[in-house]
Protein backbone atom coordinates (compact mmCIF):
# COMPACT_ATOMS: atom_id res chain seq x y z
CA UNK A 1 0.00 0.00 0.00
CA UNK A 2 2.95 2.37 0.64
CA UNK A 3 4.20 1.64 -2.87
CA UNK A 4 0.78 2.51 -4.38
CA UNK A 5 0.69 5.78 -2.45
CA UNK A 6 4.19 6.72 -3.61
CA UNK A 7 3.23 5.90 -7.19
CA UNK A 8 0.11 8.06 -6.91
CA UNK A 9 2.18 10.98 -5.58
CA UNK A 10 4.58 10.62 -8.52
CA UNK A 11 1.69 10.68 -11.02
CA UNK A 12 0.26 13.77 -9.28
CA UNK A 13 3.58 15.60 -9.52
CA UNK A 14 3.86 14.73 -13.22
CA UNK A 15 0.31 16.05 -13.82
CA UNK A 16 1.17 19.32 -12.08
CA UNK A 17 4.27 19.71 -14.22
CA UNK A 18 2.24 18.99 -17.41
CA UNK A 19 -0.42 21.59 -16.45
CA UNK A 20 2.27 24.20 -15.76
CA UNK A 21 3.88 23.47 -19.13
CA UNK A 22 0.52 23.81 -20.98
CA UNK A 23 -0.17 27.05 -19.12
CA UNK A 24 3.17 28.51 -20.19
CA UNK A 25 2.58 27.45 -23.81
CA UNK A 26 -0.88 29.11 -23.91
CA UNK A 27 0.45 32.33 -22.37
CA UNK A 28 3.28 32.36 -24.90
CA UNK A 29 0.88 31.80 -27.81
CA UNK A 30 -1.44 34.64 -26.65
CA UNK A 31 1.49 36.98 -26.25
CA UNK A 32 2.79 36.02 -29.69
CA UNK A 33 -0.64 36.67 -31.30
CA UNK A 34 -0.79 40.09 -29.63
CA UNK A 35 2.67 41.00 -30.88
CA UNK A 36 1.87 39.86 -34.43
CA UNK A 37 -1.37 41.90 -34.44
CA UNK A 38 0.37 45.00 -33.17
CA UNK A 39 3.16 44.57 -35.70
CA UNK A 40 0.69 44.22 -38.61
CA UNK A 41 -1.34 47.27 -37.52
CA UNK A 42 1.81 49.32 -37.08
CA UNK A 43 3.13 48.21 -40.48
CA UNK A 44 -0.07 49.06 -42.32
CA UNK A 45 -0.33 52.41 -40.54
CA UNK A 46 3.16 53.30 -41.70
CA UNK A 47 2.28 52.35 -45.26
CA UNK A 48 -0.84 54.50 -45.16
CA UNK A 49 1.04 57.49 -43.79
CA UNK A 50 3.74 57.06 -46.42
CA UNK A 51 1.27 56.98 -49.25
CA UNK A 52 -0.60 59.92 -47.79
CA UNK A 53 2.57 61.97 -47.79
CA UNK A 54 3.20 61.06 -51.38
CA UNK A 55 -0.29 62.12 -52.38
CA UNK A 56 -0.63 65.28 -50.26
CA UNK A 57 1.97 67.39 -52.20
CA UNK A 58 -0.59 67.93 -54.91
CA UNK A 59 -3.89 68.26 -53.01
CA UNK A 60 -5.63 70.17 -55.71
CA UNK A 61 -4.98 67.60 -58.35
CA UNK A 62 -7.32 64.68 -58.14
CA UNK A 63 -6.23 62.32 -60.72
CA UNK A 64 -7.29 58.81 -61.39
CA UNK A 65 -4.22 57.46 -59.68
CA UNK A 66 -5.07 59.39 -56.56
CA UNK A 67 -8.55 57.96 -56.41
CA UNK A 68 -7.23 54.50 -57.02
CA UNK A 69 -4.73 54.98 -54.24
CA UNK A 70 -7.47 56.13 -51.90
CA UNK A 71 -9.60 53.15 -52.80
CA UNK A 72 -6.65 50.85 -52.28
CA UNK A 73 -5.83 52.46 -48.95
CA UNK A 74 -9.46 52.21 -47.86
CA UNK A 75 -9.50 48.56 -48.85
CA UNK A 76 -6.31 47.98 -46.93
CA UNK A 77 -7.69 49.80 -43.90
CA UNK A 78 -10.83 47.72 -44.01
CA UNK A 79 -8.71 44.63 -44.39
CA UNK A 80 -6.64 45.72 -41.44
CA UNK A 81 -9.78 46.38 -39.42
CA UNK A 82 -11.07 42.95 -40.36
CA UNK A 83 -7.77 41.33 -39.46
CA UNK A 84 -7.74 43.36 -36.29
CA UNK A 85 -11.22 42.11 -35.46
CA UNK A 86 -10.17 38.55 -36.24
CA UNK A 87 -7.10 38.98 -34.10
CA UNK A 88 -9.19 40.55 -31.35
CA UNK A 89 -11.60 37.63 -31.44
CA UNK A 90 -8.67 35.22 -31.53
CA UNK A 91 -7.10 36.97 -28.56
CA UNK A 92 -10.46 36.91 -26.79
CA UNK A 93 -10.84 33.21 -27.53
CA UNK A 94 -7.29 32.54 -26.39
CA UNK A 95 -7.96 34.54 -23.23
CA UNK A 96 -11.14 32.51 -22.65
CA UNK A 97 -9.21 29.33 -23.26
CA UNK A 98 -6.53 30.61 -20.91
CA UNK A 99 -9.13 31.42 -18.25
CA UNK A 100 -10.73 28.02 -18.77
CA UNK A 101 -7.34 26.38 -18.62
CA UNK A 102 -6.50 28.33 -15.49
CA UNK A 103 -9.77 27.14 -13.98
CA UNK A 104 -8.94 23.58 -14.91
CA UNK A 105 -5.44 24.05 -13.57
CA UNK A 106 -6.74 25.45 -10.31
CA UNK A 107 -9.29 22.65 -10.09
CA UNK A 108 -6.58 20.12 -10.88
CA UNK A 109 -4.24 21.73 -8.38
CA UNK A 110 -6.97 21.61 -5.75
CA UNK A 111 -7.66 17.98 -6.59
CA UNK A 112 -3.97 17.16 -6.50
CA UNK A 113 -3.60 19.01 -3.22
CA UNK A 114 -6.49 17.06 -1.74
CA UNK A 115 -5.06 13.82 -3.05
CA UNK A 116 -1.65 14.73 -1.66
CA UNK A 117 -3.19 15.49 1.73
CA UNK A 118 -5.11 12.21 1.58
CA UNK A 119 -1.96 10.35 0.60
CA UNK A 120 -0.08 12.04 3.43
CA UNK A 121 -2.77 11.03 5.90
CA UNK A 122 -2.72 7.48 4.56
CA UNK A 123 1.06 7.39 4.82
CA UNK A 124 0.91 8.58 8.43
CA UNK A 125 -1.85 6.07 9.15
CA UNK A 126 0.12 3.25 7.52
CA UNK A 127 3.25 4.27 9.39
CA UNK A 128 1.26 4.23 12.61
CA UNK A 129 -0.12 0.78 11.83
CA UNK A 130 3.34 -0.43 10.88
CA UNK A 131 4.75 0.87 14.15
CA UNK A 132 1.89 -0.69 16.07
CA UNK A 133 2.44 -4.02 14.31
CA UNK A 134 6.16 -3.80 15.01
CA UNK A 135 5.43 -3.16 18.69
CA UNK A 136 3.03 -6.11 18.77
CA UNK A 137 5.64 -8.35 17.17
CA UNK A 138 8.20 -7.24 19.73
CA UNK A 139 5.74 -7.93 22.55
CA UNK A 140 4.93 -11.37 21.11
CA UNK A 141 8.62 -12.14 20.70
CA UNK A 142 9.29 -11.09 24.27
CA UNK A 143 6.31 -13.12 25.46
CA UNK A 144 7.68 -16.16 23.59
CA UNK A 145 11.08 -15.69 25.21
CA UNK A 146 9.48 -15.32 28.65
CA UNK A 147 7.39 -18.45 28.12
CA UNK A 148 10.42 -20.43 26.96
CA UNK A 149 12.38 -19.25 29.99
CA UNK A 150 9.40 -20.11 32.22
CA UNK A 151 9.26 -23.65 30.81
CA UNK A 152 12.98 -23.99 31.41
CA UNK A 153 12.60 -22.82 35.01
CA UNK A 154 9.79 -25.31 35.65
CA UNK A 155 11.99 -28.08 34.27
CA UNK A 156 14.91 -26.93 36.42
CA UNK A 157 12.74 -26.95 39.55
CA UNK A 158 11.46 -30.43 38.69
CA UNK A 159 15.03 -31.64 38.11
CA UNK A 160 16.11 -30.17 41.45
CA UNK A 161 13.29 -32.03 43.18
CA UNK A 162 14.32 -35.32 41.55
CA UNK A 163 17.96 -34.87 42.56
CA UNK A 164 17.15 -33.83 46.14
CA UNK A 165 14.88 -36.85 46.53
CA UNK A 166 17.69 -39.11 45.30
CA UNK A 167 20.21 -37.46 47.64
CA UNK A 168 17.87 -37.96 50.59
CA UNK A 169 18.23 -41.72 50.06
CA UNK A 170 21.89 -41.44 51.05
CA UNK A 171 20.82 -40.80 54.67
CA UNK A 172 17.51 -42.69 54.70
CA UNK A 173 17.52 -45.62 57.21
CA UNK A 174 14.82 -47.43 55.23
CA UNK A 175 17.10 -47.44 52.20
CA UNK A 176 19.84 -49.32 54.03
CA UNK A 177 18.34 -52.69 53.09
CA UNK A 178 18.29 -51.82 49.38
CA UNK A 179 21.24 -53.18 47.45
CA UNK A 180 22.59 -52.97 43.93
CA UNK A 181 25.47 -54.39 41.96
CA UNK A 182 28.58 -52.52 40.79
CA UNK A 183 27.84 -53.59 37.20
CA UNK A 184 24.41 -51.95 37.27
CA UNK A 185 25.88 -48.84 38.90
CA UNK A 186 28.44 -48.72 36.09
CA UNK A 187 25.69 -48.79 33.46
CA UNK A 188 23.72 -46.01 35.21
CA UNK A 189 26.74 -43.76 35.75
CA UNK A 190 27.88 -44.26 32.15
CA UNK A 191 24.40 -43.35 30.86
CA UNK A 192 24.36 -40.24 33.07
CA UNK A 193 27.80 -39.21 31.80
CA UNK A 194 26.69 -39.65 28.18
CA UNK A 195 23.57 -37.56 28.82
CA UNK A 196 25.77 -34.55 29.60
CA UNK A 197 26.71 -34.31 25.90
CA UNK A 198 23.08 -33.80 24.88
CA UNK A 199 22.66 -31.35 27.77
CA UNK A 200 25.65 -29.29 26.60
CA UNK A 201 24.29 -29.22 23.03
CA UNK A 202 20.85 -28.13 24.22
CA UNK A 203 22.42 -25.46 26.43
CA UNK A 204 24.48 -24.10 23.52
CA UNK A 205 21.39 -23.95 21.29
CA UNK A 206 19.40 -22.09 23.94
CA UNK A 207 22.19 -19.57 24.54
CA UNK A 208 22.40 -18.95 20.77
CA UNK A 209 18.62 -18.54 20.43
CA UNK A 210 16.59 -18.17 23.62
CA UNK A 211 13.43 -18.99 21.66
CA UNK A 212 14.61 -22.61 21.24
CA UNK A 213 14.43 -24.23 24.68
CA UNK A 214 13.07 -27.62 23.59
CA UNK A 215 16.47 -29.29 23.29
CA UNK A 216 17.65 -28.03 26.68
CA UNK A 217 14.38 -28.95 28.43
CA UNK A 218 14.40 -32.51 27.09
CA UNK A 219 18.09 -33.00 27.91
CA UNK A 220 17.57 -31.64 31.44
CA UNK A 221 14.78 -34.11 32.18
CA UNK A 222 16.87 -37.08 31.02
CA UNK A 223 19.97 -35.81 32.83
CA UNK A 224 18.12 -35.39 36.15
CA UNK A 225 16.61 -38.89 36.02
CA UNK A 226 19.89 -40.59 35.10
CA UNK A 227 21.94 -38.73 37.73
CA UNK A 228 19.28 -39.46 40.36
CA UNK A 229 19.31 -43.13 39.32
CA UNK A 230 23.10 -43.13 39.65
CA UNK A 231 22.93 -41.63 43.16
CA UNK A 232 20.26 -44.10 44.35
CA UNK A 233 22.09 -47.12 42.94
CA UNK A 234 25.39 -45.78 44.25
CA UNK A 235 23.89 -45.66 47.73
CA UNK A 236 22.43 -49.16 47.30
CA UNK A 237 25.79 -50.50 46.07
CA UNK A 238 27.59 -49.01 49.06
CA UNK A 239 25.46 -51.12 51.43
CA UNK A 240 27.28 -54.28 50.30
CA UNK A 241 30.69 -52.66 49.82
CA UNK A 242 33.63 -52.58 52.25
CA UNK A 243 33.53 -49.68 54.71
CA UNK A 244 36.22 -47.61 53.01
CA UNK A 245 34.73 -48.00 49.55
CA UNK A 246 31.22 -47.52 50.90
CA UNK A 247 32.12 -44.17 52.51
CA UNK A 248 33.95 -42.95 49.42
CA UNK A 249 31.11 -44.02 47.13
CA UNK A 250 28.49 -42.32 49.33
CA UNK A 251 30.44 -39.05 49.43
CA UNK A 252 31.12 -39.17 45.69
CA UNK A 253 27.40 -39.66 45.00
CA UNK A 254 26.61 -36.79 47.35
CA UNK A 255 29.15 -34.57 45.58
CA UNK A 256 27.69 -35.59 42.21
CA UNK A 257 24.23 -34.54 43.36
CA UNK A 258 25.48 -31.24 44.80
CA UNK A 259 27.43 -30.36 41.65
CA UNK A 260 24.33 -31.10 39.58
CA UNK A 261 22.23 -28.85 41.83
CA UNK A 262 24.83 -26.08 41.49
CA UNK A 263 24.65 -26.39 37.71
CA UNK A 264 20.84 -26.20 37.80
CA UNK A 265 21.10 -23.15 40.05
CA UNK A 266 23.13 -21.35 37.38
CA UNK A 267 20.39 -22.08 34.84
CA UNK A 268 17.85 -20.26 37.03
CA UNK A 269 19.58 -16.88 36.64
CA UNK A 270 19.77 -15.16 33.24
CA UNK A 271 23.07 -13.57 34.25
CA UNK A 272 24.82 -16.91 34.86
CA UNK A 273 22.84 -19.08 32.43
CA UNK A 274 25.19 -18.44 29.53
CA UNK A 275 28.34 -19.49 31.42
CA UNK A 276 26.95 -22.62 33.15
CA UNK A 277 29.29 -25.59 32.70
CA UNK A 278 29.14 -29.33 33.45
CA UNK A 279 32.83 -29.91 34.12
CA UNK A 280 32.44 -30.58 37.87
CA UNK A 281 29.41 -32.81 37.27
CA UNK A 282 31.35 -34.90 34.76
CA UNK A 283 34.26 -35.23 37.15
CA UNK A 284 31.95 -36.46 39.92
CA UNK A 285 30.33 -39.01 37.58
CA UNK A 286 33.75 -40.27 36.54
CA UNK A 287 34.53 -40.71 40.24
CA UNK A 288 31.42 -42.88 40.63
CA UNK A 289 32.46 -44.90 37.57
CA UNK A 290 35.92 -45.47 39.00
CA UNK A 291 34.60 -46.65 42.38
CA UNK A 292 32.05 -48.92 40.70
CA UNK A 293 34.84 -50.41 38.61
CA UNK A 294 36.87 -51.06 41.75
CA UNK A 295 33.90 -52.79 43.40
CA UNK A 296 33.24 -55.16 40.51
CA UNK A 297 33.89 -58.84 41.33
CA UNK A 298 37.41 -59.83 40.39
CA UNK A 299 37.01 -62.91 38.22
CA UNK A 300 40.74 -63.51 38.39
CA UNK A 301 40.49 -64.21 42.12
CA UNK A 302 38.54 -67.36 41.31
CA UNK A 303 39.82 -69.89 38.87
CA UNK A 304 37.44 -70.39 35.99
CA UNK A 305 37.32 -74.13 36.56
CA UNK A 306 36.00 -73.44 40.08
CA UNK A 307 33.04 -71.31 38.96
CA UNK A 308 30.82 -74.31 38.24
CA UNK A 309 31.49 -75.76 41.69
CA UNK A 310 30.74 -72.40 43.29
CA UNK A 311 27.35 -72.20 41.55
CA UNK A 312 26.37 -75.60 42.88
CA UNK A 313 27.64 -74.72 46.35
CA UNK A 314 25.77 -71.41 46.44
CA UNK A 315 22.53 -72.97 45.24
CA UNK A 316 22.89 -75.71 47.87
CA UNK A 317 23.70 -73.11 50.51
CA UNK A 318 20.61 -71.13 49.53
CA UNK A 319 18.44 -74.23 49.84
CA UNK A 320 19.89 -74.93 53.28
CA UNK A 321 19.25 -71.33 54.36
CA UNK A 322 15.63 -71.64 53.28
CA UNK A 323 15.21 -74.97 55.09
CA UNK A 324 16.73 -73.44 58.21
CA UNK A 325 14.37 -70.47 57.90
CA UNK A 326 11.36 -72.81 57.74
CA UNK A 327 12.53 -74.63 60.90
CA UNK A 328 13.05 -71.37 62.73
CA UNK A 329 9.56 -70.21 61.77
CA UNK A 330 8.08 -73.42 63.19
CA UNK A 331 10.04 -72.97 66.43
CA UNK A 332 8.93 -69.36 66.58
CA UNK A 333 5.29 -70.40 66.25
CA UNK A 334 5.64 -72.92 69.07
CA UNK A 335 6.98 -70.22 71.36
CA UNK A 336 4.26 -67.80 70.27
CA UNK A 337 1.50 -70.28 71.11
CA UNK A 338 2.90 -70.68 74.61
CA UNK A 339 3.32 -66.95 75.27
CA UNK A 340 0.42 -65.40 73.32
CA UNK A 341 -3.31 -65.78 73.07
CA UNK A 342 -6.32 -64.18 71.48
CA UNK A 343 -5.76 -61.54 68.82
CA UNK A 344 -1.98 -61.46 69.28
CA UNK A 345 -1.77 -65.19 68.73
CA UNK A 346 -3.92 -64.92 65.61
CA UNK A 347 -1.73 -62.12 64.20
CA UNK A 348 1.46 -64.03 64.99
CA UNK A 349 0.10 -67.18 63.36
CA UNK A 350 -0.80 -65.25 60.22
CA UNK A 351 2.67 -63.74 60.08
CA UNK A 352 4.27 -67.14 60.55
CA UNK A 353 2.02 -68.80 57.99
CA UNK A 354 2.78 -66.05 55.45
CA UNK A 355 6.50 -66.45 56.07
CA UNK A 356 6.19 -70.24 55.73
CA UNK A 357 4.31 -69.93 52.44
CA UNK A 358 6.89 -67.45 51.20
CA UNK A 359 9.76 -69.78 52.12
CA UNK A 360 8.07 -72.67 50.33
CA UNK A 361 7.64 -70.52 47.22
CA UNK A 362 11.29 -69.45 47.39
CA UNK A 363 12.40 -73.07 47.81
CA UNK A 364 10.35 -74.03 44.75
CA UNK A 365 11.90 -71.12 42.85
CA UNK A 366 15.42 -72.23 43.78
CA UNK A 367 14.69 -75.80 42.72
CA UNK A 368 13.19 -74.64 39.43
CA UNK A 369 16.11 -72.30 38.86
CA UNK A 370 18.55 -75.15 39.49
CA UNK A 371 16.76 -77.39 37.00
CA UNK A 372 16.63 -74.56 34.46
CA UNK A 373 20.36 -74.00 34.80
CA UNK A 374 21.02 -77.68 34.22
CA UNK A 375 18.88 -77.58 31.07
CA UNK A 376 20.71 -74.49 29.84
CA UNK A 377 24.08 -76.10 30.49
CA UNK A 378 23.11 -79.37 28.81
CA UNK A 379 21.66 -77.64 25.74
CA UNK A 380 24.43 -75.10 25.35
CA UNK A 381 27.65 -76.78 26.36
CA UNK A 382 27.85 -79.12 23.34
CA UNK A 383 30.97 -81.22 23.64
CA UNK A 384 32.31 -79.09 26.51
CA UNK A 385 32.06 -80.09 30.16
CA UNK A 386 29.82 -78.38 32.70
CA UNK A 387 32.78 -76.58 34.25
CA UNK A 388 33.94 -75.38 30.84
CA UNK A 389 30.46 -74.04 30.07
CA UNK A 390 30.36 -72.10 33.36
CA UNK A 391 33.88 -70.80 32.71
CA UNK A 392 32.97 -69.71 29.18
CA UNK A 393 29.93 -67.82 30.49
CA UNK A 394 31.66 -66.40 33.55
CA UNK A 395 29.54 -63.22 33.72
CA UNK A 396 26.34 -65.29 33.79
CA UNK A 397 27.88 -67.59 36.40
CA UNK A 398 28.86 -64.65 38.62
CA UNK A 399 25.31 -63.33 38.33
CA UNK A 400 23.92 -66.67 39.49
CA UNK A 401 26.25 -66.71 42.49
CA UNK A 402 25.33 -63.14 43.45
CA UNK A 403 21.59 -63.78 43.04
CA UNK A 404 21.74 -66.97 45.12
CA UNK A 405 23.53 -65.16 47.93
CA UNK A 406 20.94 -62.38 47.85
CA UNK A 407 18.03 -64.85 48.12
CA UNK A 408 19.61 -66.73 51.03
CA UNK A 409 20.45 -63.51 52.86
CA UNK A 410 16.92 -62.16 52.30
CA UNK A 411 15.32 -65.32 53.70
CA UNK A 412 17.50 -65.13 56.82
CA UNK A 413 16.68 -61.46 57.37
CA UNK A 414 12.96 -62.11 56.94
CA UNK A 415 12.97 -64.79 59.63
CA UNK A 416 14.91 -62.57 62.03
CA UNK A 417 12.52 -59.67 61.47
CA UNK A 418 9.49 -61.93 61.95
CA UNK A 419 11.00 -63.29 65.16
CA UNK A 420 11.47 -59.77 66.53
CA UNK A 421 7.91 -58.80 65.58
CA UNK A 422 6.43 -61.87 67.27
CA UNK A 423 8.46 -61.16 70.40
CA UNK A 424 7.31 -57.50 70.28
CA UNK A 425 10.89 -56.33 69.77
CA UNK A 426 10.54 -55.24 66.14
CA UNK A 427 8.28 -53.26 63.83
CA UNK A 428 6.01 -54.35 61.02
CA UNK A 429 7.88 -51.99 58.70
CA UNK A 430 10.91 -54.27 58.97
CA UNK A 431 8.84 -57.15 57.60
CA UNK A 432 7.70 -54.95 54.72
CA UNK A 433 11.27 -53.97 53.86
CA UNK A 434 12.43 -57.60 54.03
CA UNK A 435 9.56 -58.66 51.78
CA UNK A 436 10.56 -56.06 49.21
CA UNK A 437 14.17 -57.19 49.45
CA UNK A 438 13.19 -60.82 48.83
CA UNK A 439 11.03 -59.77 45.87
CA UNK A 440 14.01 -57.95 44.37
CA UNK A 441 16.47 -60.78 45.00
CA UNK A 442 14.14 -63.44 43.58
CA UNK A 443 13.62 -61.31 40.48
CA UNK A 444 17.40 -61.07 40.21
CA UNK A 445 17.64 -64.86 40.48
CA UNK A 446 15.04 -65.34 37.74
CA UNK A 447 16.90 -62.95 35.46
CA UNK A 448 20.27 -64.51 36.29
CA UNK A 449 19.01 -67.99 35.43
CA UNK A 450 18.89 -67.02 31.75
CA UNK A 451 21.96 -66.82 29.58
Amino acid sequence: QNADTAKQLTVTQQSQEEVARVKEQLAFQVEQVKREAEMKVSHHAKQVRGRGHRIHPNPHHKSLSYRMACVEISAQVETLHAEKEVLRRSVSEKECELLSTRGLIEEKELQLSQEAEKATREIHELQGRLQEKSNQEQKLQQKLLDEQFGILQETVREAEGILRDAMSKLDDPLHVRCTSSPDYLLSRAQAALESTDALENGHAQYVASMAAAAGLVGALALFAHLVADTIVNGSATSHLAPTDHADRLTETCRDCGQQSLDYLGELKDKQTLGCAELGDVKQALRGVLQLAQELRPKSLDIKQEELGDMVEKEMASTSEAIEDAVRRIEEMMSQARNKSSGVKLEVNERIANSCTDLMKAIRLLVMTSTNLQKEIVESGRGAATTREFYAKNSRWTEGLISASKAVGWGATQLVESADRVVLHMGKYEELIVCSHEIAASTAQLVAASKV
